[in-house]
């Protein structure tokens, strides 16, 4: 689950940046309203955390001119305004929920995978394709039924093809659904991924498209 954090105090992002990332989130971490902008219009993410108090432009700014061009990413405000009539503008503008600092990160997360399982309409999400079953709260893989042990990255890697499955996924498509802005990323890493999921899953379960990229085997896990 790939995830834009908006938070321009520089001890509170890397922390919270942190924390999101050992709890199995992909994190692009942006400091002011105008990269969080471009981030949004040239990457596809699950959620935008954003805090209100950007140096450059308000956070209420920045939601509205967000829903005002129909961007439905889901949005968990940051605020330290507490009162009743302050959160219920922040929801008003198209806010998917909040929080007031100081926030717990546990909490953070939870609120997160909740508003992403709204938006898909579900409240616990399960990804099907043939006889493979993903569910991306626990990051659980069952293959035939049986439980696969897979890492963050290769889950978040089998989540991006069986999302769109019937497409050809691009080893930078890929890329971006694994890691954030600045991870040090090496020439192989997906072909390594791609290489386990096979091993721990099976041989014919994702195929690779040479010169285009990487697609789920339908006619192998349709058996």
């Amino acid at each position: 689950m790939r995830v834009l954090f908006v938070e321009d105090d520089a001890l509170l992002g890397a922390s919270a940046k942190l924390g999101l990332e050992q709890d199995g989130f992909a994190v692009d971490w942006a400091t002011d309203g105008a990269s969080a902008d471009r981030a949004l219009v040239s990457h596809r993410y699950d959620a935008v955390v954003l805090d209100l108090g950007l140096p450059d432009v308000e956070g209420e700014r920045l939601l509205r001119s967000w829903r005002g061009r129909d961007d439905r990413t889901p949005v968990v405000v940051l605020t330290a305004r507490g009162f009743v009539l302050d959160r219920v503008r922040l929801l008003n503008l198209g806010a998917d929920d909040y929080l007031v600092k100081p926030f717990d990160l546990l909490e953070l997360c939870a609120r997160i995978r909740a508003v992403v399982r709204r938006t898909a309409g579900q409240s616990s999400e399960v990804l099907e394709c043939g006889a493979l079953k993903l569910y991306p709260e626990s990051q659980t893989v069952l293959w035939q039924g049986q439980r696969v042990e897979v890492t963050s990255k290769e889950f978040w890697l089998l989540e991006a093809l069986v999302r769109n499955k019937s497409r050809i996924l691009t080893r930078r498509q890929l890329e971006d659904a694994l890691y954030g802005w600045g991870d040090e990323v090496e020439s192989n890493a997906i072909e390594v991924h791609v290489h386990h999921l096979r091993r721990k899953i099976a041989r014919e379960l994702i195929m690779t498209v040479r010169g285009a990229g990487y697609s789920i085997n339908h006619d192998f896990v349709a058996r």
